[in-house]
Parts: structure tokens; sequence; C-alpha cells
């Protein structure tokens, strides 16, 4: 009987020798005359463990890792495809702590079967969803994910179901479901994890979309930065075209059309119009609102606007019921969140579970503290317009509400983590620099805003009228809050204010510091 091998091909795992790993795996068994049937899977997540190889035994999957190239041939010696004791030896991937107590909904496929295998898909409950969605009236559907409690992950936590009913409400033609993917934001992998190891699901959701609100074409918006997982939507959705899971759905005379259009990286195409705007073919600029996408959107027609997350959970909502999902969670953050720890950690990786954990289970439970040894001073949680956390509140949970009331914002859930080494004051300028260069100019409080920001910051750090320049700070966030049209410009005070109400000493360091 052959063994089954497995080796992720995820952009984490190759960028540190997976590819190497794999090939060294197949040579060395060949030249052993050994019989084996590797595999590629997406990541488990533990990015830290990467390149993590699997051994499925009696069905189940034995881990080792993290694996070099040069490390095989010992493996082979060791006898680790009987399972065999070695250094590396993780035990059953299963029961590593750091996955043993995550709560995968979204991501439950995602390393453990094959990224394209359509049979995998389906014999681990892929496209039941679908198949309960063509049995429901589209306003049963569209009732099911607005039960289900589905936020969008995509930062505005806006509820799913009211903007999908604003577009079955809406007469037209033509309508739209779009993925936005294009995921921008520092310290956040979750998109890119789930389309490279899951890009079924990502298909699946788009398809219930399109079936609940009478919409016929689909685009996934992605940045073209992600080249491993542009490859593996095209692969993917010509497979489903051919099974029939896209054009004519199953037969069913509902139909739903999807292709990928690639971005070219600008960050301010994560926002919704201007993620519409550059489909279209224009300049990816903001649009004026109203009107909403959900009414008027893409070519002028209703459209859905989602992120991955958000369009990828909704196949077991309609798999397993709106309660299953809504009973996962707190208050009015329901379901599951991935959660995506990045920056001086110890223990990098994705996670996802209910909301209501606490910061600090997260950081330490599963971070392992900071990978420097030092204290943790801080985290920015929602990308680089994300308010600083400091240490004194580790302690808050995590759900949409609770962030709110400490001046944060969960945005797509990444959380990048410094040590107490970090200088506050510079990660300030950075977020003014940041908006600055990523502006799509269109609106004068975003487009001056920032450039003055990143000039006052400069005149606090050299110490030239500090207080003077501390007060116009402010009243600059004040401006650039409410006066921007769209979330780059007003969420840029988010981590300058953070900064000054946490860290101010920072800004009042002896200029010869800098």
């Amino acid at each position: 009987m052959s063994a089954v091998v497995y080796v992720s091909k995820d952009s984490s795992a190759l960028s540190v020798g997976a590819e190497d790993v794999a090939r060294t795996i197949r040579r060395e068994a060949a030249s052993r005359g050994l019989n084996l049937t590797l595999k590629r899977n997406g990541s488990r997540g533990m990015t830290w463990l990467e390149p993590l190889v699997e051994i499925e035994t009696n069905g189940e999957r034995y881990a080792y890792g993290p694996i070099d190239a040069k490390d095989v041939p010992a493996l082979f010696d060791a006898g680790f495809l009987d399972n065999r004791p070695h250094a590396l030896q993780l035990g059953p991937t299963q029961q590593i702590p750091y996955l043993n107590s995550q709560q995968r909904l979204t991501f439950a496929r995602v390393g453990l079967t094959e990224p394209t295998n359509l049979q995998a898909y389906i014999a681990h409950d892929g496209y039941r969803g679908l198949r309960n969605a063509l049995e429901m009236q589209p306003a049963e559907i569209v009732q099911a994910v607005t039960e289900s409690g589905l936020r969008g992950r995509g930062g505005a936590a806006f509820p799913t179901g009211i903007k999908w009913k604003t577009v079955l409400d809406t007469p037209a033609s033509q309508k739209f479901v779009t993925c936005n993917a294009d995921e921008g934001d520092s310290g956040t992998f979750a998109d890119r994890m789930l389309m490279e190891g899951d890009p079924f699901a990502l298909i699946e959701g788009m398809t219930i979309a399109g079936i609940a609100v009478g919409a016929t074409r689909g685009f996934i918006y992605l940045r073209v930065e992600y080249p491993h997982a542009h490859r593996a939507l095209l692969e993917a959705i010509d497979v489903a075209y051919r099974a029939g899971y896209l054009g004519n759905v199953l037969g069913t005379g509902r139909c739903f059309d999807l292709e990928v259009r690639l971005g070219a990286g600008a960050y301010i195409c994560g926002e919704e119009t201007s993620m519409l705007e550059s489909l279209e073919g224009k300049r990816g600029e903001v649009r004026v609102r109203p009107p909403l996408p959900a009414v008027k959107g893409l070519f002028g027609q209703p459209t859905i606007v989602n992120n991955v997350i958000s369009l990828a959970s909704v196949p077991i909502i309609l798999s397993k019921g709106a309660p299953f999902y809504r009973d996962f969670g707190m208050g009015r953050s329901r379901g599951t969140v991935p959660l995506q720890l990045a920056g001086n950690i110890k223990r990098a990786g994705l996670v996802e579970r209910a909301f209501g954990l606490s910061l600090n289970e997260l950081l330490y439970d599963y971070g392992g503290g900071s990978a420097s040894g030092r204290p943790l001073r801080a985290v920015q949680i929602g990308g680089p317009l994300g308010a600083y956390v400091p240490e004194s509140q580790f302690d808050v949970a995590i759900d949409y509400e609770t962030l709110s009331g400490i001046g944060a914002l969960l945005g797509h859930g990444g959380i990048v983590a410094f040590d107490d080494t970090v200088d506050m004051a510079r990660m300030a300028r950075y977020a003014m620099e940041f908006c600055a260069i990523e502006s799509c100019g269109k609106c004068t409080p975003c487009r001056i805003g920032s450039t003055r920001g990143v000039e006052v910051i400069d005149r606090i750090l050299y110490g030239v009228d500090r207080e003077q320049n501390l007060q116009l700070l402010e009243d600059l966030c004040d401006t650039m809050a409410e006066g921007s049209l769209c979330g780059l410009g007003g969420m840029t005070p988010f981590p300058v204010r953070s900064a000054l109400r946490y860290f101010r000493a920072d800004f009042l360091k002896p200029p010869s510091r800098y």
C-alpha cells in the first residue's frame, strides 16, 4: 500500500523551501524503491512550522516540521513513512495545541485537502450549501444569511444579509457579485490562504450569492501580487465549469458565470467603490456615496461587494443552517473569525476562533509571546490604519463592539505585535506616510492632510514647537476623520491618536534620538 505524504504548496510554505522539500521526498523515495503518493495541500496556518510534512497512517495525519530539504534523507532513515520517532516529529497534526483548540468553520478544509481536487472538496461537505440553496427561494437564502449574523469580514463589519437584501430588492436586468480579494493590509494573509488552500469555498459562496440575489455574473478582484492564488482560482473555476457547478448550475437553469480580474496593487482598491472603478477599467478612485453599490454598483447595476472570508463563510451557513453558525460568537459578533498573527511574535500564523477570545489568549496561548523574548508593548489590530492597543488592554475581548469601545477596529483580523523596543512616534509617522503614498487624491483631507501630517510629526520629533504641533496634529486628525471620503483618510487618525493617547512619551524624547 502506497504511503501518502502531504507537503504544502501555500506561498508561505514555498517561501521557506517547501518545493525543495517535496522534490527531495520524491527523489529519495525513488532512490530507495519506495512507493508513495505525494499530495500538495494548503497550509494549516502554523507558519513557524513550515515547511510542514504530514504522513497519513490509518486515516490519521502525523506532522513533522519544520523540514529542510537536507532533513529528508534522515527522515527516511528513521522510517517516517511508518510514523517512526524523529526529532522533528510533532505527533498527530490535529492534536498540535495551536490547531487543536481552534474552531475552524471557514477554514475547515484548508490544509486538509488538495486545493483544486473537486472530489476531495465534495467529500468534505463541499457544495452541500449550494445544493441546499438551489432548493430554496432567493429570499429564503438571503434570510438564512441574515439570521446567521454574518457580518462583513473585510473591515466595515456591515451585516451581509442586509447588503444582499438590498441587491435582491433592487430591480435590474443585470446584477453582479464581486469579491474584493485585494488583500493589502500589513500582517494579513487569510484571503490568500483561503484562495490558495480552498478556492472552491469562495467559488461556492459566490455562486450562492448570485442565486440569492438574481446575479448571473461574478468577478473576483485579485491583487497581482498573489500569483499562486491566481493559478489556484483559475484551475478551480475551470474544474467547476466542467463539473457543472458554474454556468448553468447543475442543469437547473439558474446561471452564474465567474471570472478573475487582476488589480495592479493599489491599496485604495481595497475600498469597495475604488475596486468597482478599477473593474470598469478606470483609475482606482473613491466614489461619492450615495448611491450605494448595492443599488448602483458595477457598471451602474446592483452589486454585491463582499470580501473573500465573508463569501467563503456562506457555504457552511447554507449547509448546516443559520442557527449553527449563529451559535458561535458573542453579542452582535456571530460566527468565527480568522485572526492572523504577525510581527514580533513567536508563533505567527492563522487562528480561527469564535468571537470573544481575549487578545491575551491570542498573543500568548497561540502566539507564544514575542519572537525576541522581550515584553510585548503593543499590537496593531486591523492593518496599517488600525489602532495601537497597549499591553494594559490585552485582556480585551476580540469582537466588533468591544474593540470599538476602546477606540480600535478589528478590520480584516490582522494583528501585528511589537515588543518594548518599538518607537510609537515613528509608527504614527508611518501611518501618515502610508496614507500619503496610497491616497487616490480625490479628497483634500486625505491627499493634503496625510502629507501635512508627516511634516507635523517630523517637527514634533525634532523638538520644534512640540506642544503647538501636538495640538495641530490632534486637529489634523479630526479634519481627516470627519472630512475624508473613505476609510483611508478617515482611519489614518486611528493609529496616530492611539499612539498619542497611550505612548505620548515617545513623542517627547530628546531630539537627538532621531
